[in-house]
C-alpha cells in the first residue's frame, strides 16, 4: 500500500477482490488481538460441520466455506484511509490486515487506488 501512496495525497482505497475473506484496520502493536478477533468469529460463526450449522445449504467447498463468506458479509471488503504527503493517515497503534476466513492459506488480490 506504502508504494502505491508514495508521494501522494487523497484518500487511499483498498478492495479485496474475494468473498472469503475482509480487510481490517486494528491494532497492530499485540498479535493477540488479531488472534483474539479470530477465536470470537470462529464462536461467532463455527465451521460448517458443527452440529449448530446444520441448516447451511453451501458446502460444496468444505466446512469452512459459507462460515468465511458469512465472516466477509459482516466485515469490510474495503477500507479508506487519508492519505498526506505520501504516508496513510494511520494511527500509531494502527495495522492494514487482510483477514483470512478460510481454514487454509489462499492467494488473495487486494486493489489499491488512491484519489488525489
Amino acid at each position: 500500500v506504502g508504494a502505491v501512496v508514495r508521494g501522494g495525497d487523497g484518500l487511499a482505497t483498498l478492495f479485496v477482490q474475494h468473498t472469503s475473506c475482509s480487510l481490517l484496520i486494528q491494532e497492530n502493536a499485540d498479535p493477540d488481538v488479531m488472534r483474539d478477533l479470530d477465536e470470537f468469529f470462529a464462536r461467532l460463526v463455527p465451521r460448517g460441520d458443527e452440529p449448530s450449522m446444520s441448516w447451511l445449504r453451501h458446502t460444496a467447498e468444505g466446512p469452512d466455506d459459507m462460515p468465511a463468506h458469512i465472516k466477509a458479509a459482516l466485515l469490510p471488503v474495503s477500507l479508506s484511509i487519508p492519505v498526506e504527503a505520501g504516508r496513510l493517515m494511520l494511527g500509531t497503534w494502527h495495522g492494514i490486515y487482510l483477514f483470512e476466513h478460510r481454514d487454509q492459506p489462499h492467494t488473495r488480490r487486494v486493489v489499491v487506488h488512491l484519489r488525489e
